[in-house]
């Protein structure tokens, strides 16, 4: 769920954001990821493997929004 998240937010964030402002809302997205993260796993109330999921989850969308900004660097070169 937080990755899909994160590909809306990145989708977003390229569509509706000027190139300019890009990466402040990239890191606000990452930030948003952040405490929606902690919010699904804090709200499931399963001690077990919390750090694994929360670690996962996170990862995840630091990939994917790290990959939008790659992206977003390529076509502001071209």
């Amino acid at each position: 769920m937080i990755w899909l998240v994160a590909v809306i937010c990145a989708v977003l964030t390229g569509v509706l954001v000027a190139p300019e402002n890009r990466l402040v809302w990239i890191s606000l997205s990452l930030a948003g990821c952040t405490i929606l993260t902690l919010a699904a796993q804090l709200s499931t109330g399963q001690k077990e493997g919390y750090v694994h999921r929360v670690t996962l989850s996170l990862a995840g969308a630091v990939i994917i929004l790290g990959a939008a900004t790659g992206v977003f660097a390529l076509f502001g070169l071209v």
